[in-house]
């Protein structure tokens, strides 16, 4: 299953249809049942339910936000006067990071896809630019939260992490911040002449989109819950409560209005991610039968080095990921963090490796694909070369950063 979807793209063009990540992952699930590797009654316990509820509940949130035009007013409101594009760009990858650390990446490159298209359409701005700048934001952002993104989630639940959000903070908050400052200069750099233009205010024909609109009302308190549910989780281990606030009730708590009170409710519902839904039950399922085979753990007690020290874990995440990708990649390495074996430093450069693999090519990361499948969706596109040429000297520089602050955070 990993090598079909590593060749996925070669052999797809060759066949006349490229396989979707998910589709290989349930077909790989669904055969290691029939073929008897795995029990079905333990392919079910498998299955991590607390990671399926917080992605539905996100990918919720993430569609409703979406139909509800909130983006398009917020840039009514953004670019009232004029502004130069150095502030523009600075702009949006400081929003889009940081969304991304509390909304999961993969439905803010959703939501910021179409966005940052209708930005590039208004203002006669370069899509490449834009949707690099969106990609490697999101991707960066979202290093620094339990909840930025799928592997990450899968390292705090399955990681043994006592307070997920303070531990990703300690670890990866300023790193990921620095390099959110490094996507600006290489964006600046690779793009001189966009840099030139002023953005104009220009007076927008969306009149469907109302401060009266009921759904962007539910939607407005569904990012309020999040953030409000955060910041009550962290003060209740700070303040040693004692009492333990799931990852999931965020999650549900975000959802909930969207689901109760919008009348738009079914219509969300069909059209949230319901492909990487299946991507993740499968996943668990197939993971838990190579874990059973035992292939995985003679592979690493052969190494010379050991797997769970943060370099060699962060270089391995970055570079395996382009291969198999970067949620596989955790689901079979994470097994290895128990006991002495799961320290902090570990769990969080295989959370900032195995994520920044997803600036380096746009294989890396799931969140590139979602961007430019929404594209091309809008008939653009963004290149292979094209994000290489970007991405590759942006994770050097990104790498340097991480590997120097997980050197200074040992001593």
């Amino acid at each position: 299953m990993l090598v079909l979807i590593a060749v996925r793209n070669t052999t797809g063009e060759r066949l006349g249809f490229k396989p979707g990540i998910w589709q290989i992952m349930l077909g790989g699930a669904v055969a290691v049942i029939i073929t008897g590797q795995i029990s079905p009654v333990e392919a079910a316990y498998a299955i991590n339910p607390d990671v399926m509820i917080f992605l539905f509940g996100m990918f919720v949130a993430g569609e409703a936000i979406c139909r509800s035009g909130s983006l398009i007013l917020f840039s009514e409101k953004l670019f009232r006067r004029e502004m130069s594009m150095n502030i523009l760009i600075i702009m949006l990858i400081t929003v889009t990071g940081l969304l991304s650390a509390i909304l999961m990446n993969d439905t803010v490159a959703i939501i910021g896809t179409s966005f940052v298209l209708y930005l590039s359409q208004k203002y006669n701005i370069s899509p490449p630019m834009l949707l690099l700048t969106l990609a490697f934001s999101v991707t960066t952002g979202s290093v620094m939260s339990p909840v930025g993104n799928p592997q990450n989630l899968l390292i705090a639940v399955e990681g043994g992490l006592e307070n997920p959000f303070l531990t990703f903070i300690e670890y990866l908050a300023v790193p990921s911040l620095l390099s959110l400052i490094i996507i600006f200069a290489v964006i600046r750099l690779l793009y001189p002449e966009e840099f030139r233009k002023c953005i104009i205010p220009v007076k927008s024909d969306r009149s469907e989109f109302t401060p009266d609109n009921p759904l962007l009302r539910l939607t407005k308190i569904t990012i309020s819950l999040i953030c409000g549910m955060i910041l009550l989780k962290i003060g209740l281990i700070l303040f040693n409560t004692g009492i333990t606030l799931p990852l999931t009730a965020i999650a549900v708590a975000a959802a909930l209005p969207i689901l109760l009170f919008s009348p738009e409710r079914f219509r969300i519902l069909r059209n949230i991610d319901w492909e990487t839904l299946i991507f993740f039950a499968a996943l668990f399922v197939l993971m838990q039968s190579v874990w059973n085979t035992g292939i995985i753990q003679n592979s690493v007690d052969c190494m010379p080095y050991s797997i769970t020290e943060p370099d060699i874990i962060f270089l391995l995440g970055l570079t395996v990921s382009q291969i198999i990708s970067n949620v596989p990649f955790v689901a079979l390495t994470l097994p290895f963090f128990s006991g002495e074996a799961a320290t902090d430093a570990g769990l969080m450069a295989l959370a900032a490796g195995s994520t920044l693999a997803g600036n380096l090519l746009i294989l890396g990361a799931a969140s590139n694909i979602i961007i430019i499948q929404n594209a091309e969706k809008e008939g653009r596109t963004l290149r292979f070369i094209e994000f290489a040429k970007a991405g590759i000297p942006l994770t050097v520089l990104q790498t340097v950063v991480f590997l120097i602050f997980f050197a200074v955070m040992r001593y």
